[in-house]
């Protein structure tokens, strides 16, 4: 910590919007952390974070002990899943999961053993004896992901740009959804162990500064973090309470004044922001090698006889909660997952509990009373005063409800963070947020279609122009081995001419028999050095296959230019290399034909078959014919593109100038061989 710079006094900004609705903490936060039993089950999805599901390393009958890896992460933005208590792995498939949409997803259960019996940890008492790439890969394998809610792997966190210096490291402690209280309580029992969390963080980070940002409504907690802070270089820094103020952007806004461009993130601005959960679980994982297990979870609503907060093993289903802490359903029944503003309706009570699960929140009717049926807008406003991001509300919904995706992008849809903030101000009781999240989810899958569409069109493409280079390679052999035929021919019959002349010479001619012998031995010696030179037809074979690597790699060179930046460079390196062997190839082809042109062949003077036939000028005919055909498509695809795709508009312009390219090469190839062909017949 000796990195960070201590500050005497902070000042608390203001960000736009923002509403005041019933906290209802006091129905929860009243009694310490309890510490659920180990349930009969545990259903471990393999996706519980934002990015790729991780991959299962276990099979069905493997015995597992507590905090062995069960499921392997795959890729950068990914996370391990490890066994929350020793057992035996009974079943692997497909279980709900929390979503919005009740979907479900691939899962490992587990059935405990009641042994708890853990694996070998690694644990390190001084953090400051590791490397920061250690301590990256202690957290990266204790498979900790953002315990606030949105689940972002953690140890990404811990690896800004190199370029980019962290200014500021931000400690979210503001819990500003009513009824939660799960950071709240940890938070006063559990402060020492988020402080050393937050300083572990500060070691990989090396920030200008490092602040807590907590809200008013929490006088026990900030007590407990003061007391924790002491002898650091952290400051506890208090902000009025209005929700969200433990938006990450709105945290941001309160405690630095700096806002985070559209489409950018905190990192971009130097600024880290974390949960005090996760600082928790950092400090476990790096001080006893201890991976993400368990979390605690807030149970409340006036459903449970009583309300509290539960330490609780990853995976436990949430109808096993509910039956073992005194819950009483209504009549309907109503369970969210979250707290009223964020959360979501809970549609199997099996799902489990997972990374991100902070709070089961069961209210009774007239707690928490349903929605009134959704009215006409009528443009009131309210939405925009209170929207946190300073958004247009009432004009994404017009769009998203017309389906005008284009539109709401354009109107920042995406920097939507969903408090919901908007719907409990309107007056005519519209469920903004859920249209907000259907124009968000069915944009990702256009981009999805549109982008598989394009894979799908340049394989394609990639198939013809390669069988129509291996027809043209295919009869370029077929075109070379005619020459040679008809070369050793030729060959054959002048040899057997100056044998004739040869005997028939007289005796006293007057010529050397010495000397002719040297001088026939010469011609042959000539004749086999010409047999090692190559043909026209395998030069232009040669510089046929010399122009499509080049083609390829002018293909991957604009597909680096836009998806790989960092190769450009080295692409554009080969690329001069291959157009100089493409000159050389061509080079030589045009001298073997120019020599050919000069000199009368051995075949012509020997009566032999032409090198070119009526069937060559037809051929080259049909690849005109295609060549052009080819590129009046493209011309077609371009002209849609300018209409309804203006992103493939500049990759379709590439296109259509190689194409051509490649008819004016055809034409001049058929040009040149009805020339040459009118000149043999002649």
């Amino acid at each position: 910590m000796s990195s960070l710079i201590a500050s005497t006094s902070r000042r608390v900004f203001d960000f736009h919007g923002g509403i005041h609705p019933s906290e209802h903490k006091s129905d929860s936060n009243q009694t310490t952390i309890s510490r659920a039993p180990i349930p009969p089950e545990l259903i471990l999805p393999v996706q519980q974070h934002i990015g790729k599901p991780a991959i299962i390393t276990v099979a069905v009958g493997d015995k597992v002990l507590k905090g062995q890896r069960i499921a392997q992460a795959d890729g950068f933005v990914s996370t391990h899943v490890h066994a929350p208590t020793s057992g035996t792995i009974v079943d692997i498939g497909d279980r709900p999961i929390p979503h919005p949409s009740g979907m479900t997803e691939l899962c490992v259960i587990l059935a405990p053993d009641s042994e708890d019996k853990w694996c070998e940890l690694e644990p390190e008492e001084h953090y400051e004896n590791l490397s920061i790439e250690a301590i990256q890969s202690k957290v990266r394998a204790a498979g900790i992901a953002g315990m606030g809610g949105a689940g972002f792997p953690t140890d990404i966190k811990l690896q800004p740009p190199q370029q980019d210096k962290v200014a500021t490291l931000i400690l979210n402690a503001a819990e500003c959804e009513p009824y939660i209280t799960a950071d709240d309580r940890l938070m006063r029992e559990r402060a020492d162990e988020i402080v050393k969390g937050i300083e572990i963080i500060a070691y990989a980070l090396q920030p200008g500064e490092c602040l807590i940002g907590i809200e008013d409504n929490k006088p026990e907690a900030v007590a407990a973090l003061n007391s924790a802070v002491k002898g650091t270089r952290i400051e506890v820094v208090v902000v009025p309470t209005k929700y969200p103020s433990g938006g990450e952007k709105q945290l941001i806004k309160l405690l630095t004044d700096k806002e985070v461009p559209s489409g950018k993130i905190p990192a971009d601005i130097g600024i880290v922001c974390q949960n005090v959960a996760t600082a928790a679980a950092v400090y476990r994982a790096v001080r006893f090698g201890e991976p993400l297990i368990s979390r605690i979870t807030t149970l409340t609503g006036q459903q449970f006889n009583q309300a509290g907060n539960v330490e609780v093993l990853l995976g436990t289903p949430i109808s096993w909660l509910l039956e073992n802490y005194g819950y009483q359903p209504s009549n309907p029944e109503r369970l969210i997952l979250g707290g009223p503003m964020m959360g979501y309706a809970l549609h199997d009570r099996d799902t489990p509990v997972i990374k991100t699960t902070n709070c089961i929140l069961a209210p009774a009717n007239d707690e928490l009373p349903l929605s009134d049926p959704a009215q006409a807008c009528i443009r009131c406003g309210l939405c925009a005063d209170a929207c946190p991001a300073e958004l247009l509300p009432q004009q994404l919904y017009w769009f998203a409800r017309a389906q005008e995706h284009e539109k709401a992008e354009h109107h920042n849809l995406f920097d939507c963070i969903e408090c919901g903030a908007c719907s409990y101000v309107c007056p005519s009781s519209i469920p903004l947020v859920h249209y907000y999240r259907h124009a968000k989810s069915e944009i990702k899958q256009q981009r999805l279609d549109h982008e598989k569409s394009d894979r799908a069109r340049i394989r394609f493409e990639a198939r013809v122009e390669r069988l129509e280079r291996e027809q043209a390679e295919k009869e370029a052999k077929r075109q070379a081995r005619a020459d040679a035929a008809a070369k050793a021919q030729a060959e054959k019959a002048l040899a057997a001419k100056n044998e004739e002349n040869k005997d028939a010479m007289p005796a006293n001619s007057g010529v050397d028999p010495k000397q002719a012998a040297i001088e026939a031995a010469l011609a042959r010696k000539s004749t086999v050095q010409q047999d090692k030179t190559s043909s026209p037809a395998e030069l232009k074979e040669a510089w046929g296959k010399a122009q499509a690597k080049l083609d390829k790699m002018l293909d991957a060179l604009d597909n680096a230019k836009e998806n790989a930046p960092e190769q450009v460079e080295k692409l554009t390196r080969a690329v001069e290399k291959n157009q100089v062997r493409v000159n050389q190839a061509k080079q030589s082809y045009e001298k073997s034909q120019s020599e050919n042109a000069a000199t009368p062949s051995t075949a012509i003077n020997s009566n032999a078959a032409p090198a070119l036939s009526q069937a060559d000028i037809s051929q080259l005919e049909t690849n005109l014919a295609k060549a052009e055909a080819k590129l009046a498509n493209m011309s077609d695809s371009l002209t849609q593109a300018k209409q309804d795709q203006p992103e493939l508009v500049e990759k379709l312009e590439r296109a259509v100038a190689k194409n051509k390219v490649r008819v004016q090469a055809a034409n001049q190839a058929l040009l040149d061989a009805r020339a040459t062909l009118k000149q043999e017949e002649g």
